[in-house]
């Protein structure tokens, strides 16, 4: 019966669903309006319609949901995606997280509730949603815009935050006073994990992919991606975080595959259909009594997120140095209450530190907001172009020239001392999280397993056999420390040549490295065994030795992260071949806004037939048509002479606008056919036999004497004397007693009976 009542719910679900989106489509309205609205009417709180039984089951389809979006969102906006805007989200989402707390609990205060509930309502307040986003921009056709990377990459700090604020929340209202430590700790703990799985995954998950290319047809990469998504949201749930964020980063892992966009089309209905479910379940959340009794809190908390966070994430954005445009387009997408606001929430009233109607104010808040996002998001455009219009000139021309100055200047300071002190952090730090991983493995696993196999072997044998296992395994990751990687060796020469007195700082940072690694080895071994002082020194010193002596030999055995980095760069380096092209100016012109789109000449194109010199795409929209691909063809840098043919794929190069406006030009310069008067009736097609007599019109005729198809009939086969001919010779001469089967339009086909 339980079955029966949650098959009822997930179709009245997905019914309303269809019926409010056909609505709203045609209304011309954002598609998650729909789902809202649908959620609302079958929700539990009101009478009008049909109710969902089993709210309890649909929240755990929700959750799945969620889980879809997000690990769409990871095969779309990679770590490697996210490294590139790394600094400017991160501003963004810090400026609009501390932002938003502060005034948050202020407001808190303002409106009379208590101290702990004034700090949870500033942790509410200050996540926006990452799911509506993604929702929004998918129906808007947003995703390629300009200040997309930079909305989804503050969005995933956001989401880490927010795991960390959980935890500071979680400590405060249980202790009541500040742990910055536990705060601490689960950052750290957040950092390790993120790092180590994404490693781990880059290395194991596209070798394995290869491997199994040939096996993968479309049911099996699907099971195998879903697999491994819903295997990395359990390890994300044990470690302790969030289930979304396993989902994402599981994507942004197969975003760095060959079959990313393959998984991507496979996963697209799912997460369509999911999604739905969550987007119901956020409609089905409101309760109108809640709204009746609350409605002043409610509109405060709204007005204070929508202008708030605009305020904040906009001003963040501009100090990451992103420019009065992507800055403005940024705050309006962000507008909105998230996912970790319901947690928050949640978690508040479960310690007992907050009253019960907070919950449903929050989600109802949470739901106008979301109401709102696709008008806000639209809303960016006319308002960036209303603030260039009223803002003082001067004052818009050195926000856009602090955007490109920034980079100016940190690509002018971004000397070999800061390149080398960055590749070192930066390589210390992925493999010491890997060192630190197998050390913690060996204790929990490695130790048990020695001692419960070997337990007629004294300690002292069982600690030998321990550690050299675990140094053997740590040996490749040791040597990834102490020995400099391509950049960093490119780096210390230059620095050298520039000036020999760097020589000695450089052979300082080496030796550091190498401390470092032996740092591990010893660590292992004081774990097992008592070491003196002079032991301790007496290791330290011979690792240094073997490693600046044999460094040259050690170097040519850096298999692991060979391996790792043919895995992290193969998608990357398969681009730059199909397309080589578009990968040179995306490098080297993306921050002059200089961008390159692809367009295919369609047959009813006015300007198919036609050479490019006669065709008006730089006086119109000032691209310069770089590539023209035709079928296995390619012509590089074409003349003015080449002909556009149908199917042609033209590669242009401009700017964002540019591009924008051949799109336009070339969607509305096609040949449009007027329907003539008497073609506007349909016209219905016949199969049909006659069978010829002596005074027949056909016998004694040629079929090509007939003349038929001229007419709009003809002869699909003929049936003479019991022997059947299919489409038969021009020649043919019909007789009488001939079966003939015609085809073609009835008023047409039905003369020559």
């Amino acid at each position: 019966m339980e079955e029966a009542n949650l098959v009822k719910d997930l179709a009245l679900i997905l019914i309303s669903a269809g019926v409010f989106t056909i609505i709203s489509k045609a209304l011309k309205q954002p598609l998650i309006l729909g789902y809202i609205v649908a959620g609302f009417l079958v929700g539990p709180h009101m009478g009008l319609f049909p109710t969902v039984t089993s709210t309890a089951d649909v929240k755990e389809w929700s959750d799945i949901g969620i889980i879809f979006l997000l690990f769409a969102l990871g095969l779309e906006f990679s770590f490697k995606k996210l490294l590139k805007v790394g600094s400017s989200a991160l501003i963004t989402a810090m400026t609009q997280c501390v932002g938003m707390f502060i005034l948050g609990f202020l407001v808190g205060e303002a409106i009379g509730w208590s101290n702990m509930e004034s700090i949870f309502l500033g942790g509410m307040l200050s996540m926006s949603s990452t799911t509506i986003i993604i929702k929004a921009y998918d129906d808007l056709g947003m995703k390629d815009r300009p200040f997309a990377p930079l909305v989804f990459g503050a969005l995933v700090f956001e989401d880490l935050i927010a795991v960390v604020l959980m935890v500071l929340l979680s400590t405060l209202a249980v202790s009541n006073k500040f742990a910055g430590g536990e705060m601490l700790m689960g950052l750290v703990k957040l950092v390790f994990f993120l790092i180590l799985w994404f490693l781990v995954g880059i290395y194991m998950i596209p070798t394995l992919l290869k491997k199994a290319h040939k096996y993968l047809n479309d049911e099996i990469l699907l099971l195998v991606s879903l697999g491994l998504c819903f295997a990395m949201v359990s390890l994300a749930s044990l470690a302790g975080f969030s289930e979304a964020l396993g989902a994402f980063v599981m994507g942004s892992i197969l975003a760095e595959t060959l079959e990313s966009e393959h998984i991507m089309h496979l996963v697209s209905g799912i997460k369509d259909l999911f999604g739905a479910i969550f987007f119901v379940s956020v409609g089905m959340m409101v309760d109108p009594h809640v709204i009746a009794e609350h409605w002043g809190t409610i509109l405060v908390l709204t007005i204070t997120v929508m202008a708030g966070i605009l305020f904040f994430s906009t001003s963040g954005a501009v100090l990451a140095g992103q420019g009065l445009d992507n800055a403005v387009h940024a705050g309006f997408s962000l507008a909105q209450l998230g996912e970790f606001s319901f947690i928050i929430a949640g978690l508040g009233v479960s310690l007992g530190v907050m009253r019960d109607f907070i919950y449903p104010v929050i989600i109802t808040v949470s739901v106008i907001t979301t109401f709102t996002t696709p008008y806000m998001i639209k809303a960016g455009t006319p308002a960036y172009q209303y603030l260039i219009k009223k803002l003082p000139e001067q004052f818009v021309v050195r926000i856009n020239s602090f955007s490109s100055l920034e980079r100016e200047n940190t690509a002018a300071a971004q000397n070999e001392w800061k390149r080398l002190i960055k590749e070192l952090t930066i390589r210390v730090l992925l493999y010491g999280v890997i060192l630190i991983a197998i050390d913690l493995g060996s204790h929990i696993f490695l130790d048990k397993y020695i001692l419960s196999r070997l337990d007629g072997f004294t300690p002292f044998v069982r600690n030998i056999i321990s550690v050299i296992i675990t140094l053997v395994v740590m040996s490749p990751f040791l040597v990834g420390i102490a020995i400099s990687g391509d950049q960093i060796n490119r780096s210390s020469i230059k620095l050298i040549k520039a000036k020999q007195a760097n020589i000695w700082p450089v052979i300082s940072l080496a030796l550091l490295r190498i401390m470092i690694a032996m740092g591990f080895v010893v660590s292992v071994i004081a774990s097992h065994f008592h070491l003196a002082f002079w032991t301790i020194l007496l290791i330290l010193v011979s690792g240094v030795a073997f490693f600046f002596i044999g460094r040259r030999s050690i170097s040519k055995f850096t298999i692991v992260e060979d391996h790792f980095m043919a895995n992290l760069n193969e998608k990357e380096q398969q681009q730059r071949r199909m397309a080589p092209v578009t990968s040179k100016v995306s490098d080297k012109m993306a921050r002059y806004n200089v961008k390159t789109d692809m367009l295919t000449i369609s047959p009813d194109s006015l300007y198919a037939g036609k050479p490019l010199r006669e065709l008006p795409f730089r006086h119109k929209s000032g691209v310069n048509i770089v590539k023209i691909v035709r079928g296995s063809r390619t012509i590089m840098i074409p003349t003015g002479n080449e002909v556009v043919f149908p199917y042609d794929k033209l590669l242009a190069v401009g700017t964002k606008e540019q591009l924008a406006e051949f799109r336009k030009d070339m969607a509305e310069n096609v040949y449009v056919q007027e329907p003539a008067a008497d073609s506007l009736a349909p016209r219905e097609f016949q199969l049909d036999s006659i069978t010829l007599k002596e005074d027949s019109w056909l016998t004694g005729k040629t079929l090509i004497e007939t003349d038929m198809r001229s007419y709009g009939c003809m002869v699909i086969s003929v049936v003479s004397e019991g022997q059947i001919t299919t489409n038969p010779k021009p020649d043919y001469r019909f007789k009488a007693g001939d079966i003939v089967w015609l085809a073609g339009e009835k008023s047409a086909c039905e003369w020559w009976d």
